[in-house]
Formats: C-alpha cells, structure tokens, sequence
C-alpha cells in the first residue's frame, strides 16, 4: 500500500519539530521488512579516512538537522511519501577497532535491506562506505554510477592499505560491482597528488567532468550527458561531502551539482 499512513513522517502541525527522538526526515522508525520501499540508514564509519575524522556522528548530525524538511519538492511538485513507503531503519553495525570487520558487516546490513528488495539511502560515514554497499546491492551484476566528489577516489593505495576512502571506486570496477562505461564523476577539483589520480578513471572508460569542464559545459548539458552515459540500467548516486559542501560561500555549487540530477531517468 502506498502512502501507507504507517510510514508517513511526523506531522509538524501534530508534533512539534524538536520534539521527539530524531530520524531521517522525521520519517518512522522502523525494522527492515516487507512493505518498506525506501531504507534510510546511518553508515557511522570513518576508519578509512587519512585526514580528519569525525564523519561517524555524521548520521545522528543529520537525523537532527533534517527536522525542518517537509515533504513537498516545489522544482519536482513530487512529495515522494506519496509515492513510496520511507523509513528510518537505523545505522549500520561498525566495529569502532576493526576496519575490516567493519566493511563485512556494513556489507551484511545492506544485504537484509536488498533482500526484501527496498532501495537503500545512506548517509555516512566517510567514503570507503559505497564499497560494501555495492558488494550488496551489485553483486548479481554491474551498476551505473554517478559520483558527485571533488577527488576522484580510483587511487590504487594508500599507506598499504588497499580499502580506504580514496581507493573506492578502483575496487568497485576491479570487482566488477560497476560498469566504468556507466559512470560518470561529476565536480572534480581541486589539488591532486600527481597527474595520474585520475588516470585509472580515464583508462577503464569513465567520463570525468571536472568542475571547470561543468561551468563550461553548463547544467542542461551535463544532464544530457547523465542520460548518454547511464542509459535505462540501474544506477548508483553517491555524494561526497568535499563536492557538496567545500566552503558555505560555495552553496550556488550546491545548486547546480544536485540540480543536474533534475530531469534524468527515475
């Protein structure tokens, strides 16, 4: 049943915004199951981070932050708890000593919410997390993938370690979790280590948009080059947070990176 009333988000005019325990949205709280369309979940992880660490709270500062959101979209006129059941199904399981027992377990929770086939949303979490999501969701066969970041995250190692927030997207062709010929990176920028880190992404056949190449090309053309180069397979959207929010004089960047996700196939 869709707009099930048991999945609807807490109404602001029965109960207040800052009240009761906070999730994704407002939406319910609920277990993984039948009937749920759409899984959010908490991802606390950031032992694969080589900087600076903290993006663990990254889950519970959203749940709180996003109390104020309502569920219309005036630029889609869609208010998608209509259309879908939604709900909060808590975080991930971590383990705060182990990184990689922590990627298998990540791996384990998304492989419940793929097995009653509910689409997951995840906030993380730093960004090695895609990796076990699509060691879940894409183990039966290769997605598209569209990457809003400003690094390319294809390096091939980082201080010995071969699973880490900058290797993701190497792995994830390497284990043929996705097609590089369906991906596209989207808002590179910024200082790199040398001119090879995004070598690999070149050389398997992904299309690279830097931040410049997007301000020349402008949104409406990104967007067609969205749709030439995922086509009508499923796809996977990962955002990282250095694309999203550099500096908050850099909110109009924002605007135009999500905005070339308006109007792509749903």
């Amino acid at each position: 049943m869709k707009n099930d009333p048991a999945f609807r988000p807490l109404d602001p005019s029965q109960i207040a915004r800052y009240a009761d325990v906070a999730t994704f949205m407002r939406t319910r709280r609920m277990s993984v199951g039948p009937g749920l369309d759409i899984a959010l979940i908490g991802v606390p992880y950031d032992l694969g981070t080589n900087m600076r660490p903290g993006s663990r709270f990254g889950p519970a500062a959203v749940r709180e932050a996003s109390r104020v959101l309502r569920p219309f979209n005036p630029t889609t006129k869609i208010d998608p708890f209509a259309l879908v059941n939604v709900a909060d199904v808590g975080d991930a399981a971590v383990n705060s000593y182990e990184r990689v027992k922590s990627i298998d377990l990540i791996q384990a929770t998304f492989e419940e919410i793929h097995t009653v086939g509910a689409w997951p949303l995840a906030i993380g979490g730093d960004h090695t997390i895609p990796l076990p999501i699509l060691r879940a969701i894409a183990k039966d066969r290769p997605v598209g993938l569209v990457q809003f970041d400003a690094h390319s995250d294809t390096l091939d190692e980082a201080l010995g370690t071969r699973i880490n927030h900058i290797t993701t997207f190497r792995r994830a062709v390497e284990e043929e979790l996705v097609d590089p010929k369906r991906m596209i990176q989207i808002g590179l920028r910024g200082t790199q280590y040398n001119e090879s880190d995004t070598a690999f992404g070149h050389s398997v056949g992904m299309r690279v948009i830097t931040f410049d190449e997007y301000e020349d090309l402008g949104r409406a053309r990104v967007i067609k080059e969205l749709v030439n180069v995922l086509g009508d397979g499923p796809t996977y959207i990962s955002f990282d947070i250095d694309c999203l929010d550099a500096a908050a004089p850099w909110e109009p960047v924002c605007r135009k990176l999500v905005g070339s996700l308006h109007g792509t196939p749903r």
